[in-house]
């Protein structure tokens, strides 16, 4: 975490592993919070991009971290992703390799637990400001959008359709929208 922005300035492939190792180091319980943190990083592509490579990401199984992955090939091509995938995914190796020989004493305190408690209460608001922004405010641009997410939603908690099938199904309506 101090290194890595000394040497972002060096080049695109020192700034992209910046990026995502920094939003993988300050992720806690979620992968939807490293949104704000990639969408700040990527600046510099199109919003459009950025929101189409966030619904394919939600569509795979698997963690969002691979976002990162799209989002570095997105800006720099085959060695961009390599780089993002490494720089979102080693922080959370290297603590669980630092941390699990003490998980057990850790997880016995009871201030610890509490405090992990509150990290996840904080996690929570954090998804619910990166479901607003960038997601809500750049899909959403009218009451024909807004009815397609409600009903996307029933599909995902009444319908129980899987994921995928409510990606498909929405890129199908927006496709025929146009």
């Amino acid at each position: 975490l101090l290194t890595l922005p000394l040497l972002a300035p060096l080049g695109p492939g020192w700034a992209t592993l910046d990026a995502t190792y920094r939003a993988g180091a300050l992720v806690f319980g979620g992968g939807h919070v490293v949104l704000p943190l990639l969408e700040g990083s990527f600046a510099a592509l199109p919003a459009a991009t950025f929101t189409a490579g966030y619904g394919a990401a939600n569509a795979m199984p698997g963690p969002l971290f691979t976002f990162a992955t799209f989002l570095g090939a997105a800006a720099h091509g085959p060695a961009g992703a390599l780089l993002a995938t490494l720089g979102i995914f080693l922080p959370g190796a290297l603590l669980m390799v630092g941390a699990l020989p003490h998980w057990e004493a850790l997880a016995a305190r009871p201030a610890a637990r509490a405090a992990l408690a509150g990290l996840n209460a904080g996690v929570v608001g954090l998804l619910l400001a990166a479901l607003y922004d960038p997601v809500f405010t750049s899909a959403v641009r009218g009451p024909r959008d807004l009815a397609l997410a409600v009903l996307a939603y029933a599909a995902l908690t009444v319908l129980r359709w899987p994921a995928w099938a409510v990606v498909l199904a929405c890129a199908g309506v927006g496709w025929a929208a146009l």
